[in-house]
Formats: structure tokens, C-alpha cells, sequence
């Protein structure tokens, strides 16, 4: 006999589950006693804010490919965490969270911190569910585990009534995950799409998704080069393409560089693969018509939900991207300059001008594309320095970004603790604006408990940039909220532990990151960024002239 909180325990090791990110509350006691058997195979990271722990377990899940576990109280604990759950939800990344919920007997009558999880998840988990009865928990969490990583992946919610929890049971723990076979594509399918490709004068693949194996992208780079076709990638999803290789042509995603716009738009035929396009992805459904595009659409994915949904495919292919892209066959045609030019606009990019500012952006991310080693970590919340590991910062086949595509703050240094959790080792450097670092700055004591301390690159202007940008181009000269008073910023670092140091200029990021690269504690580098440097080829005082001038004109 056992009780619900060992049974659960005991069923997450067998499918797998080796992290679990959370705040302790009194509603999930029993699950947090049986955790204290299962050290060094299920941990639990302690975080100081529900909001870190469940960003934590979405940025585990699109890592690693697994559900990402996230425990947390009841009403308040998990209102706090749904913020990770929205953020699995449009980044399509496994996740499990798991809630503390109000004894059977009380439901229905608003009792301390309840909430009816279906109907609050309802809509922003992939499941919502409730076990009310003990002995259904490895029936539940089984489901839960396929349904999380099957199709398009996404997040699970599970609510755990107390007294289910502590209620005894002679079920049997899980003996492991069950093994689904990604979905292949039929041959005449497959045919079918090579022979649209061929026929094509323009054609353009478009990638996406975290369900990628490397010998699926190992397979869709051999087919992309030996076929000539230019690859571009959703918003915040370009580290699953070798940004190396000489077909890659740059992300559709937030400040869409042109020639990626172009691509899209004048394509004759677009391979999708993995995609679920997204507003970013389509610069807010404007590329392609809805919902029947002039481009020829070939769209392949694991979730039949997806084809379809927004845009109506020429071919619709439900198979998982790395069954269909191991079953292409290379296809000619004369497109070669088309492909050039899609890469050399794609390597012009890089050149940006002297950015306005005490420590010059463009020059650092420069810097970081020389000194990184090729396996890096990179992770961002949101804000417009995101630009600079977006945009700026080359993917080979084994770094990777850890971005949302909910576009959320936050996100950035909880993902990087995560990377670090999962992958001690590597090197993780996490880009912050200082708006966004205060939302979860917190999780500094976090890394520190779990040994998990990345590099925090902290872009510091004293006001909410994107905000502000979007101001001064709408209301111009109409300053409303977006000027922040900031913390010492070193200090609080090295508060926490880390080593910290503010940069004042451009020549001297150079020797700070060698600093920080070589500190064992996790390092904070306060970077001295000037409002004027908003975006990197228009400052803020030309954003507010420009929209100055057009109502005049107006």
C-alpha cells in the first residue's frame, strides 16, 4: 500500500521525469514527502516564484524534448504559474503541471483558494484535468505524458485534491513512458509534395517546432542543400536549422527583416514543416491571404488540429517533421539564384551601424559570435533588446535558443537556469532588458540553491523599450509609464552570489565577459545602454521626429 503522493512519485521517475520545478504549498504535502526518497533521481528545484517554476518547466520541455514538471499550490500558487503554461502553449513544448487542490469534500463551495482548473485551463493547456480517485493516478499520468509530447506538444494541467493525495492504494506505479511512433507520411504524399517542389521557380521552406531529433534536421539540411531551397524559420525557433548552412536565410518572426518578408510573400510554393503559423511567423496573417493563400502550400505536421486551422494547404501531410523530412528525396530546378539571394540578404544583415549608446550592442553580439563555444545556450524574455540574440547571433547545429514565442517577460533567466539544471556543463548566456530581468529576478537564489548559474547579459536603458517605442511612433512626445527608477543592479548580484560588474563602454565587454566566463558563481554584466539605441538602425529621437512629421503633415 501507498499513498497518492508516492504513487505519483514514483510514476514520474518511471516515465522519466528527473527535475521538477516548483514552490512548496501545504495542498501537495504528501507529494513533497515522497519526493524526499527520491533524490538524485527526481529533484525537486525550489524556486521563489510560481511564475520562475513553471518558465522553468516550459524552457525544460522545449529543451529537452520531454515534459517539462512544474508543482505548485492552489489558487494563488497556480494562478502565479499559468503564465509557463500559456508560454508551453504557443511555444507547442511539453509540459506537466501539477496543483494542489481542495479536498473532494469541499468542492463547489469556494473554499480556501479554490479554483475549478478545467474551466481556467480550459483554453490555455492542451488538458485540464482533476484526479478525484487515487487509484487512477498512473491512468491519468500516463495520458498526461502522451498527451503533453504527441502531436503538437503542449502543456498538461493536473489537480490533485489533498485527500486523494494522502488516501492509501495498492495500484501499481507506471513502468515507464509508452512508446508512440511518430506518425510517417505516405509515399504518394511525399511524392506528391517533391513533384510541387520541382515544378516550383521559387520555392521556400519553413520550419518550426521543438519536437526536432537531430537526424530529422540532420535530414531536412541534406535535403534543403542538395535541393538548393532557401530555409527560413519561425519566430524564435532558428536554432533547429544550422544557420551555417549556405541554404538558411533568416526568421520570420517580430521586426521580420524584409528579404524574409519578400521570401514569404513571393514564393511560389512554401514546404512548412512543424509549423503552426502563428501572427509573428506571418507578420499578422498579412504574407499569406487567409484562408486560402496565392503561394502553393504544402503543410506537414504531426496535429491534423494544425492543418488547416488558419490557412487551407494545396497538400495537407499529417506526419512528424522528422519521419517526413528522413523520407525526402532531393529535387532540382532553377532556383539557384533565388537561393543566393535569399542568403547573401540574410548575411547582410549582420552589418549594423555604431549603435548611439555607452556600450555598443552590435559590437558585443559580435563579440559573443567569436568567443562562444558552439554548444552555447542562449536565452531571452522579451523586450526590443531581444533583437540582439534574435537577429544578431549565428545558430549552429548544437546551440540553441531558448526564447518564447508567447512573447513574454520574464522568461529569460528562469529558461537559463533551467539549461544550466539540465545541462550543467554548457555554457548558458541569458539577454535581459532590465524591465524584463525585475519580473523574475528573483530566481537568482534559485540558480544559486541548484547550482545552476548562467551569465546574465542585463541591457540597461531605465525604461520599458518596446513600450516606449510604440509610443513615441503613435503618441510622440507623450511619455506615459515607460521611464523606470532602477536598483543597483551589481549589488543585488552580488546579493545572490554572482559575480557582477557594470560596463560602461563598448572596448570593455571584451575583458568583462572573459571575466564572467571564467567565474564559477554565475555572473551579472549591467550593460550601459542608451534609450536613443531602441533598435538598431533607428534611434528613438528619429521614431518620434518621423511620427512628429507625419502628423503635421497629417
Amino acid at each position: 500500500m501507498r499513498n497518492g503522493g508516492q504513487l505519483l512519485v514514483e510514476s514520474l521517475v518511471a516515465l522519466g521525469a528527473t527535475k521538477a520545478f516548483g514552490v512548496p504549498g501545504e495542498s501537495y504535502l504528501a507529494v513533497l514527502d515522497a519526493l524526499h526518497d527520491t533524490q538524485g533521481k527526481l529533484d525537486f528545484v525550489l524556486c521563489r516564484n510560481e511564475g520562475g517554476a513553471g518558465f522553468m518547466a516550459a524552457a525544460w520541455g522545449k529543451l529537452m524534448g520531454q515534459p517539462g514538471i512544474c508543482m505548485v499550490t492552489r489558487g494563488p500558487g497556480v494562478t502565479n504559474a499559468s503564465i509557463g503554461v500559456h508560454t508551453a502553449m504557443q511555444d507547442s513544448a511539453p509540459m506537466i503541471l501539477f496543483v494542489g487542490q481542495v479536498g473532494t469534500d469541499m468542492k463547489g463551495r469556494e473554499a480556501f483558494q479554490e479554483i475549478d482548473y478545467r474551466a481556467v485551463f480550459g483554453t490555455m493547456a492542451k488538458w485540464a484535468v482533476e484526479i478525484d480517485r487515487v487509484d487512477r493516478i498512473p491512468e491519468i499520468l500516463a495520458r498526461a505524458w502522451t498527451t503533453a509530447t504527441t502531436g503538437r506538444p503542449g502543456p498538461v494541467v493536473i489537480a490533485l485534491p489533498e485527500d486523494m493525495l494522502t488516501s492509501l492504494t495498492d495500484a501499481a506505479p507506471l513502468s515507464g513512458p509508452a512508446r508512440v511512433a511518430e506518425p510517417a507520411p505516405s509515399p504518394d504524399a511525399v511524392a506528391e509534395a517533391e513533384a510541387m517542389l520541382s515544378g516550383a521557380a521559387r520555392p521556400l521552406i519553413l520550419i518550426g517546432g521543438c519536437n526536432w531529433s537531430d537526424a530529422g534536421t540532420q535530414a531536412l539540411q541534406s535535403f534543403a542543400e542538395a535541393s538548393d531551397i532557401p530555409v527560413i524559420a519561425a519566430f524564435r525557433y532558428q536554432d533547429r536549422f544550422d544557420n551555417f548552412s549556405a541554404v538558411y536565410a533568416g526568421e520570420a518572426g517580430v521586426g521580420m527583416p524584409a528579404h524574409v518578408k519578400a521570401l514569404i510573400r513571393d514564393a511560389d510554393v512554401i514546404l512548412a514543416v512543424n509549423v503552426r503559423f502563428g501572427e509573428m511567423t506571418t507578420d499578422g496573417y498579412t504574407l499569406l491571404s487567409v484562408p486560402v493563400p496565392e503561394q502553393k502550400l504544402i503543410h506537414v505536421h504531426a496535429s491534423d488540429r494544425e492543418i488547416g486551422k488558419i490557412y487551407q494547404p494545396v497538400l495537407g501531410i499529417q506526419a512528424g517533421p522528422n519521419a517526413f523530412a528522413a523520407a525526402l528525396s532531393p529535387v532540382r530546378g532553377g532556383w539557384a539564384a533565388w537561393r543566393a539571394e535569399a542568403r547573401a540578404a540574410w548575411e547582410a544583415g549582420f552589418a549594423a551601424p555604431v549603435q548611439p549608446s555607452p556600450v555598443d550592442m552590435a559590437v558585443a553580439t559580435a563579440h559573443l559570435r567569436e568567443v562562444l563555444p558552439p554548444d552555447a545556450i542562449l536565452t531571452n524574455g522579451a523586450g526590443n533588446f531581444t533583437v540582439w540574440p534574435n537577429k544578431f547571433f549565428k545558430f549552429g547545429p548544437r546551440a540553441r535558443l531558448l526564447a518564447p514565442q508567447s512573447g513574454a517577460m520574464g522568461y529569460g533567466l528562469p529558461a537559463a537556469i533551467a539549461a544550466k539544471v539540465a545541462h550543467p556543463g554548457r555554457t548558458v548566456v541569458c539577454f535581459a532588458g532590465d524591465g524584463d530581468f525585475q519580473m523574475t529576478c528573483q530566481e537568482l537564489a534559485t540558480s544559486v540553491q541548484a547550482g545552476a548559474q548562467p551569465i546574465v547579459l542585463l541591457l540597461n536603458n531605465g525604461i520599458y523599450g518596446t513600450i516606449r517605442a510604440h509610443q513615441e511612433r503613435h503618441y510622440p512626445a507623450r511619455v506615459s509609464g515607460t521611464t523606470m527608477v532602477n536598483p543597483d543592479f551589481v549589488a543585488l548580484a552580488r546579493a545572490y552570489g554572482y559575480h557582477a560588474e557594470r560596463v560602461e563602454a563598448t572596448e570593455d565587454f571584451p575583458a568583462a565577459f572573459a571575466r564572467a566566463l571564467a567565474s564559477g558563481s554565475g555572473a551579472l554584466l549591467d550593460l550601459a545602454i542608451s534609450p536613443e539605441a531602441l533598435t538598431p538602425r533607428q534611434t528613438l529621437t528619429q521614431m518620434r521626429d518621423a511620427a512628429l512629421a507625419a502628423q503635421e503633415k497629417a
